[in-house]
């Protein structure tokens, strides 16, 4: 089943001769389940993909399509909600709220929208991450390997249709980026997650069941590996 649907999408920045073309007519097509990492050098449109993708920023043509709703023309404000109940964004920087606890950073999309937490869910993602006795600690306890966890597990917190990272392991050593795309295939696996990863490093692409190289705003090659 089609989670993701871009169709035609184009973005640029800046006006007459200082005019650069992000994303040049982009078509791209995602399965649920689906683990893909996205790759390309600096520059190649593919952060500025993510980020269109998850919401955060708009194209200026074409569309995309998430679990079957237009995202391309919504408000700031719907944005905002269809990204906390929709999709899952993990960055390179964790973004914890440094005076909650690792449990009420977890649950914060959910606190915001005053829902309880399904506990037998939220267990099996924190055993999962392997932090269930790091609940209570807060995040500048914890190494940056726990915190990248936990970050992932607030991202998983409310069953998103769609994982968005971003070079989740740009800010880790070689162990703990091995095990966090460990952690994200073991969330794809079990969790069933759709998860769509950018990063610049080939060993974390090869990881992925689907590669898709981005130049110059557009999609050269889209690989699957399974």
């Amino acid at each position: 089943m089609e989670i993701l649907k871009c169709e035609g999408i184009r973005k640029m920045y800046g006006t007459g001769e200082n005019q650069v073309i992000a994303l040049d007519g982009i078509d791209l097509s995602v399965e649920k389940g689906e683990f893909v990492a996205i790759v390309g050098a600096s520059g190649s449109g593919k952060s500025t993909l993510l980020h269109i993708l998850g919401s955060v920023d708009k194209p200026n043509a074409g569309r995309v399509i998430v679990g079957g709703m237009d995202i391309s023309g919504l408000s700031r404000t719907k944005a905002a909600v269809f990204r906390r109940r929709k999709v899952g964004l993990i960055y390179q920087f964790y973004n914890l709220i440094p005076t909650l606890t690792i449990r009420k950073n977890i649950l914060m999309p959910l606190l915001l929208d005053k829902r309880q937490p399904n506990q037998e869910y939220f267990d099996q993602v924190v055993n999962t991450l392997g932090i269930a006795d790091r609940l209570e600690a807060l995040p500048g306890q914890l190494s940056g390997g726990q915190q990248q966890r936990a970050a992932i597990a607030r991202a998983l917190i409310y069953r998103p249709a769609l994982i968005l990272a971003d070079e989740p392991t740009g800010n880790l050593d070689q162990k703990n980026s091995r095990e966090i795309i460990d952690m994200l295939k073991l969330s794809n696996r079990n969790l069933e997650q759709t998860i769509v990863l950018i990063t610049h490093d080939e060993r974390i692409a090869l990881k992925a069941d689907r590669i898709i190289t981005i130049e110059d705003g557009r999609i050269v090659r889209d690989e699957k590996r399974r």
